[in-house]
């Protein structure tokens, strides 16, 4: 004969038994009554005890108790849903962020979000003060905020369901039921914060424009998945399942975050394989800068051996951002040196090129810390170039120990464009508009480098003083060519005339030199009144 409190134990779970009764079917146990919810867990426990203490000659009432807790099991894994479900909505990002507004830094737009500086690093309580459950020790980083995904409430609940499941060795199924429901709740967050799922060929195909507008947002969503959302999701695994047994806090985290968090580092790992060009410079440091500031806490989050794919795809992501960041100066260098056009600008004013050479470079000074950083290795010039009549030989000996790897490229960008513009002067059938075409353009980048306190920083006075040196020169060379000739009219030479009557000036002469000066200075005039 059973025991009374086994029977009387069957007979609670029997009376929940959702195939057996439509009432049952309709209520929820955990939706009711306080001392109802304590009965059927007591009940649950008192059957596991009497199973574990049976003998082999209890075979029949053995047989009859495991059938019965497995209708517990099954009931506690849909009272276990229902609770997750009940509890269950995408986070409120908008409570979490500062400010969403955008605003101009270095000429690009930059959103900051910034996480709410409020502390929710709080430590779950357990309503039952009995209760065996271990509070979490989980640490966090001092940018990393924690929420309250669920009410403690329910999380205790969830606590209590989830131990008598696993004692009772159905820790696959409570996993399951969990990531399926925290994940949905996952993935809906992550679409509030407009991250796509997309494939990185989906990526790559979508045009350089509608990409800066989502890295701006990837961005943004990035710092509140790792530092919020992958973080709260993770302390509520803690809270739920720490300490039962076979790391099931992590296989729960990685079995509701994995999925999301390789959708979220898809896209950046997207961006650093993407085709290079100059425009993407910045876009891709700002990505670089953002994926470097959330790494300690990617570190903090997926700390635990299960999650160290993710750990690592982060730092592949970062590394090949950087590669990105070299071989697009690199190439900018290239594209600076052979940029191909040969048409004379009018009037010799401010060639095209060199408006936005010098505006790019003076955004890379913005981005001097970094790049400082990134930038390790000098210029690809030096001797092995000097028998290449199509690309300039420097010597960077003269900067040892006075300028960064960074100022020296920056150098090198504002050597290749004069080189690239004395070859465009060339053009100009009128020597004097070639000169004043070099003379505009070397005081363009002067003014440029002077304007920009960081750009002149790096370039150094030194150099600023060659480069105003050559716009004299270029001055210089100008005056001469364009009013020595005209100056030439009025030379004295050939005016003066001598005879037996009369002897000084030939009106006549003077009156050619006149009518020449006028007519070379309106030339001069005409072609370069609006040059200057």
């Amino acid at each position: 004969m059973e025991p009374p409190e086994s029977t009387a134990a069957e007979k609670i779970i029997l009376r929940w038994d959702s195939t057996a009764s439509e009432d049952a079917r309709e209520k929820m146990i955990f939706t009711g009554d306080r001392h109802e919810i304590d009965r059927y867990l007591d009940a649950v426990d008192e059957l596991q005890k009497s199973m574990s203490s049976a003998t082999l000659s209890d075979s029949s009432s053995s047989s009859a108790a495991s059938s019965t807790l497995q209708i517990a099991m099954a009931r506690l894994e849909d009272e276990f849903r229902n609770i997750l479900l009940l509890h269950t909505s995408p986070i409120e990002a908008e409570s979490l962020t500062e400010s969403t507004n955008s605003e101009l830094t270095s000429q690009e737009f930059e959103l900051k979000e910034e996480i709410e500086d409020t502390s929710f690093d709080k430590q779950f309580e357990h309503q039952e003060s009995n209760s065996s459950t271990t509070s979490s020790c989980y640490k966090s980083t001092s940018s990393i905020r924690e929420v309250d995904l669920i009410p403690s409430d329910a999380v205790y609940d969830l606590r209590c369901i989830a131990e008598r499941m696993i004692a009772a060795g159905y820790l696959r199924e409570c996993i399951q039921v969990y990531a399926s429901v925290r994940k949905s709740a996952v993935d809906a967050s992550l679409k509030k914060l407009n991250v796509e799922k997309l494939s990185i060929g989906d990526i790559q195909r979508l045009d350089w424009e509608t990409l800066e507008t989502k890295i701006r947002r990837w961005i943004r969503a990035a710092k509140i998945c790792v530092r919020v959302l992958f973080a709260s999701e993770r302390r509520l695994c803690e809270q739920i399942f720490e300490g039962l047994g076979n790391s099931a806090d992590d296989a729960c985290f990685m079995e509701t975050i994995k999925g999301p968090a390789i959708q979220l580092f898809n896209f950046a790992e997207a961006i650093s394989i993407s085709r290079r060009s100059p425009e993407k410079l910045f876009k891709i440091l700002d990505l670089h800068d953002a994926l470097s500031d959330l790494l300690p806490d990617i570190e903090t989050v997926f700390e635990s051996k299960s999650s160290e794919s993710i750990r690592v795809q982060a730092v592949e992501i970062l590394s090949r951002l950087a590669e990105a960041a070299r071989g697009i100066l690199s190439e900018f260098e290239n594209a600076v040196l052979r940029e191909p056009s040969k048409v004379p600008v009018p009037g010799g004013t401010i060639h095209p090129l060199t408006r936005y050479v010098m505006n790019y470079i003076s955004l890379i000074s913005d981005y001097k810390q970094t790049l400082i950083e990134l930038i390790v290795s000098k210029p690809s010039t030096g001797p092995r170039y000097s028998s290449d009549p199509t690309v300039p030989d420097m010597d960077f000996s003269e900067f040892e120990g006075q300028a960064s790897t960074l100022a020296l490229h920056l150098i090198w960008i504002i050597v290749i464009l004069q080189f690239n513009l004395d070859g465009k002067s060339k053009h100009y059938k009128d020597a004097s508009l070639a000169h004043l075409f070099m003379m505009n353009n070397v005081h363009y980048i002067v003014q440029k480098i002077k304007g920009s306190p960081e750009l002149r920083e790096m370039i150094g006075d030194d150099y600023l003083r060659k480069l105003t040196g050559k716009f004299r020169l270029a001055a210089t060379n100008y005056q001469r060519a364009t009013w020595v000739r005209v100056l030439y009219c009025l030379r004295d030479e050939g005016l003066h005339v001598s005879g037996s009557f009369s002897s000084g000036v030939s009106k006549s002469a003077l009156r050619e030199r006149f009518k020449a000066f006028n007519a070379m200075f309106e030339e001069v005039h005409r072609t370069q009144a609006t040059c200057l």
